[in-house]
């Protein structure tokens, strides 16, 4: 099982939490995610100056998980700028921390804080060998069958055919991630990611759940929001992930 990973401490969020071209209809744009902890990491080093050490201790993390963090919100920061598409600023692992009135510090989870102002979790992309709840999960994602989105909340879902991975001669996994984070995916949940489509995932800011095969997509789903699936940190193997 894969190690917990530590919470990372912010301590100021961005003043918005949505940034688009000008100029391009929502309809037409690309969505790519930025977690919590990431804009943290760009305001730290990029925005206030801090070196890399610094910003480590100020969010509680060893410099080599900051420099990781920091790498990956540069990338998503990039590929916004370079390819036009929107940045929405959400999720991660992470809790707030602050002054409270007695002064001492106080910490808030990312649960309670980013449920202040949303309600609700983000959707679920499931690589699932049909379109409904009780299909069991493909064990593949770049090639799986297609994927259903499901809402954690209420259960209920869409399912979204993946024609073009399956007949891919390469590229399947980047496409995958691609549809998903159109979807508005915030987890994948399957088999097997591999190294490709894991990049791609994390990069627009989509959490990953693997070995998730022999389960049914609801399993998956269930599981997964009573904490009993790890989030990913590297790629799995198999082939066609």
């Amino acid at each position: 099982m894969a190690r917990p990973k530590k919470c990372r401490q912010v301590s100021k969020l961005p003043r918005a939490l949505y940034y688009k071209p000008r100029g391009i209809p929502m309809r037409d744009l690309t969505e790519v995610y930025l977690p919590v902890e990431g804009a943290e990491a760009l305001r730290l080093v990029d925005s206030e100056g801090l070196d890399q050490q610094s910003a480590a201790e100020q969010m509680g993390i060893s410099r080599h998980t900051l420099g990781r963090i920091l790498a990956r919100a540069r990338q998503v920061v990039a590929r916004a700028i370079t390819e036009g598409m929107a940045i929405r600023i959400e999720g991660g692992n992470f809790i707030m921390k602050g002054q409270g009135h007695d002064g001492k510090i106080v910490v808030t989870s990312e649960k309670n804080m980013m449920n202040r102002g949303r309600g609700q979790m983000k959707k679920i992309a499931v690589s699932s060998e049909g379109p409904v709840l009780d299909d069991q999960v493909d064990p593949r994602f770049g090639r799986a069958g297609g994927f259903l989105i499901v809402d954690p909340e209420t259960m209920e879902c869409e399912y979204i055919e993946n024609g073009s991975g399956q007949v891919a001669s390469q590229g399947a996994g980047i496409q995958a991630a691609e549809i998903v984070a159109r979807a508005g995916a915030g987890v994948v949940l399957s088999g097997y990611v591999g190294p490709k489509a894991f990049s791609a995932l994390t990069g627009a800011g989509i959490k990953v759940g693997q070995d998730c095969d022999n389960m049914t997509v609801r399993e998956a789903v269930e599981k997964y929001t009573r904490g009993e699936i790890a989030l990913a940190e590297q790629p799995g193997g198999g082939a066609g992930a």
